[in-house]
């Protein structure tokens, strides 16, 4: 953990117009004048915060601290609040959308500061990004929340996250980071009583609506009235979501849900250490009806993979997902560390070759996967 976070308090501050670079590519060139995201900012600003809690280094504290000032100063939307997707390189707005994934990063991230510094702004600012996001995003006819709004809080025709992603109203990704998000802003606020329905409501739509009871894997995208609109699976987003989901359950302190929710959790990890883990150890990316669709192993299913088997063993006892999780950490230590640049590369094929046409700072490229798997080894193993 200690390498992954030194990497990037070396390479990813802006010193020069403030906030963190925009990208550096996959061969190490840093582009100056590349926009900033908001996807990076809240995640270092979540790393950092959770790291300074569990090891109170100044220096993770100095991160946090630059995040979560450079949130607040630039990307908030002080005329009609949330979040902005994008900056220019000196921090001006250039794409205004407000896309309900970042405001649950800006949730997670900011209840995580809260909780290191007792900040009340951060608290405060992630309550009303919370309000915003049930007074406009959530569905409260047929459940759920729509993807992505304008400046000033009209849907989008375009509600895509990114270029890859299918035009739908609902997508799993979206709520399991509002999962992850409102588990967090609870833990921060445990006397809120929106918070705990909320919450209460995406566990249930997750048991009912984004798990698939024949495979145990998610169903990742769904029109306005929940009709199913994908047949992909993402075993890192069902890794993720198994352990995801347990600790939503935990927070929450619903028996009912967590007995279910542990279950769950379990049925995942098997379907992932079944399907998705290849023979090397390392996670697949992708599969559809008729077979695997996409062997790359990105970075982040890998860090997600160790966490999500080491929950799995822990519920059930079963050695064979404490296995699993050995086994993604050794795959990791072979293919996935970057030796000559540092850090993770994004994606190495089939044969472990890595892709270096992929970068290693982006408004995608982050410390908080891997920084979070570590410390989630850390907390479960220790």
């Amino acid at each position: 953990m200690v390498n992954i976070l030194d990497w990037w308090i070396a390479h990813a501050p802006d010193h020069e117009q403030g906030g963190f670079i925009g990208r550096m590519d996959g061969q190490g060139k840093i582009h100056p004048e590349a926009e900033k995201g908001i996807i990076l900012n809240t995640r270092i600003l979540w790393t950092f915060s959770a790291a300074a809690r569990l090891m109170p280094h100044p220096e993770y504290r100095r991160m946090a601290d630059r995040a979560f000032d450079y949130l607040l100063r630039h990307f908030w939307d002080k005329e009609e609040g949330g979040f902005l997707w994008t900056l220019d390189h000196r921090g001006l707005p250039q794409e205004t959308k407000k896309q309900v994934y970042a405001q649950a990063f800006a949730i997670y991230s900011l209840s995580e500061y809260y909780l290191l510094s007792g900040e009340e702004a951060a608290l405060n600012k992630a309550s009303e990004t919370f309000a915003l996001l049930e007074r406009f995003s959530r569905d409260r006819e047929k459940a759920g929340y729509l993807e992505a709004y304008s400046r000033d809080w009209f849907l989008l025709d375009d509600l895509r996250l990114s270029e890859k992603d299918a035009n739908e109203a609902k997508t799993m990704n979206t709520h399991l980071h509002l999962l992850e998000a409102y588990t967090n802003l609870l833990r921060a606020n445990v006397a809120d009583k929106q918070v705990q329905q909320a919450l209460t409501d995406l566990i249930t739509l997750f048991l009912d609506k984004f798990i698939a009871p024949e495979t145990s894997s998610m169903h990742l995208f769904f029109d306005v009235d929940w009709q199913l609109k994908s047949h992909e699976m993402s075993f890192g987003h069902d890794i993720e979501c198994s352990w995801l989901l347990t600790e939503a359950a935990e927070v929450l302190g619903n028996e009912i849900l967590l007995e279910k929710s542990k279950h769950t959790a379990v049925q995942m990890a098997n379907a992932v250490l079944t399907h998705g883990l290849d023979l090397d150890g390392g996670i697949l990316n992708e599969a559809g009806p008729n077979g695997l669709t996409d062997t790359d192993k990105h970075w982040w299913p890998q860090a997600e993979g160790v966490v999500g088997f080491l929950n799995a063993w822990q519920i059930s006892g079963e050695t064979r997902y404490y296995d699993a999780a050995v086994s993604v950490w050794q795959f990791i230590e072979r293919m996935m560390k970057d030796p000559v640049l540092g850090e993770w590369y994004w994606r190495v094929n089939r044969r472990g070759a890595p892709i270096t046409s992929e970068d290693k700072v982006s408004q995608w490229k982050c410390p908080y996967h891997n920084g979070r798997a570590c410390m989630e080894a850390m907390r479960r193993l220790t």
